[in-house]
């Protein structure tokens, strides 16, 4: 059984490894090391301990995906396995209609797309493409994405596609640390549904939307495709590796970085601001009575 001590040194093993951010590996590795010294994560249970030396390392580096994390179900200690994963996370999509929450006609024709995960644009573009059909000939569009707390970043780029008129959009790049590439991001040349670029969109925000979420939020509102309403994101726009050190206690670690295409930058830390700032819980009236009186 691994000591507080050996947890918190194979986690920092790992950030200093993998972290997005190399120049920054050694300052998090001071300050956590040095509080280590001091005692001050002796004698604490894994959820505790997970909590705050999460605490710590994000005041060092304020990264909303760099973190110790508390699983209550026991996990492999064998390395990470990609496919695995994914496999994972396909099973869920699955058993959540690909995030897709609900599809509704709302007053003045307008349509609302309630999104809760983002999937992955191969398994999810039938679902996606099915939901965008449903709307297609709305006046105009609300996408709430108050409760999406994340997906694949080729999923959001399919769904931020259905809002432009062709595939010539650059959208956003992922630059990957470990092989020194960047991806790019562009619109989508075949869509299984009609695109939907003739009339206005608003995408709901909260203090929930997390990552995949913020990356379609973000670049819409980038790229002047939406208008945003609600509150501002939790801000995390690393994609990232999780490490099992024990059988509860994994280590997150962001091996890449999103780039937008527009802004030079990302949403990581400051979240996605919205254009109108209202609380959660009023952004679906405050979002329909602006396409009411916009549609006249």
């Amino acid at each position: 059984m691994l000591t507080n001590e050996q947890i918190v040194g194979q986690a920092l093993d790992r950030i200093e490894a993998g972290y997005v951010f190399p120049e920054l590996t050694a300052d998090i590795d001071a300050a956590i090391r040095h509080r280590l010294a001091a005692g001050e994560y002796d004698n604490l249970d894994g959820q505790v301990l997970c909590e705050l030396v999460t605490t710590h390392l994000q005041e060092v580096c304020p990264d909303k995906h760099l973190r110790l994390l508390w699983v209550d179900e026991p996990q492999s200690l064998d390395p990470a396995d990609a496919d695995e994963g994914r496999a994972a996370f396909l099973a869920l999509l699955r058993a959540e209609n690909q995030g897709i929450r609900r599809v509704e006609q709302l007053d003045g024709n307008v349509g609302l797309i309630d999104v809760r995960r983002i999937a992955f644009a191969d398994e999810g573009a039938g679902a996606i493409g099915a939901a965008m059909q449903l709307v297609a000939h709305s006046a105009a569009l609300i996408l709430d994405l108050r409760a999406c707390r994340g997906g694949a970043p080729e999923g959001a780029a399919m769904w931020c596609s259905y809002f432009f008129r062709d595939d010539q959009v650059h959208l956003n790049d992922i630059y990957e640390r470990s092989t020194g590439t960047t991806r790019q991001y562009w619109t989508s040349a075949h869509l299984p549904a009609p695109r939907y670029v003739d009339h206005p969109v608003y995408v709901l925000t909260s203090e929930i939307t997390f990552s995949g979420g913020e990356d379609v939020a973000y670049t819409l509102q980038a790229h002047g495709r939406a208008v945003i309403v609600g509150e501002t994101t939790r801000g995390g726009a690393h994609p990232t590796a999780r490490h099992a050190v024990t059988e509860h206690i994994l280590v997150t670690v962001p091996t890449a970085r999103t780039i937008n295409s527009v802004t030079g930058t990302n949403w990581e830390g400051v979240g996605v601001i919205p254009d109108v700032p209202v609380p959660a819980d009023h952004a679906l009236d405050t979002a329909l009575k602006a396409a009411l009186e916009r549609l006249g």
